[in-house]
């Protein structure tokens, strides 16, 4: 595996680290913002469930999952950015064993 340059893997960190509190972020603002806002989200129904029931009970964790599949992709193409291609380092790394 190649060595990678401490200022290089800063801004890397950097920016993942961004990314995942604007994911968490998201996600707080979809599973308590139906609560603080459930008067006036009452209005609309979906599946004739109040809006803001719907959104506590199903919209946070449909949120939630589509937001792993988002930083997945977003992380690896992070990843390729800064040069971290998993296929290429375990290609690297094969058949090399560990001298006793």
């Amino acid at each position: 595996m190649k060595k990678i340059d401490k200022a290089v893997a800063d801004q890397y960190f950097r920016e993942k680290n961004t990314y995942m509190v604007l994911y968490l972020v998201i996600w707080f603002c979809v599973s308590f913002g139906a609560v603080l806002l459930a008067e006036p989200l009452s209005n609309f129904s979906i599946g004739g469930f109040p809006f803001h029931y719907f959104m506590g009970a199903q919209g946070s964790v449909l949120t939630f999952i589509i937001l792993l599949f988002v930083n997945a992709k977003v992380g690896d193409q992070i990843d390729k950015k800064y040069g971290i291609d998993e296929a290429k380092n375990i290609k690297l790394s094969e058949g090399k064993t560990l001298d006793h």
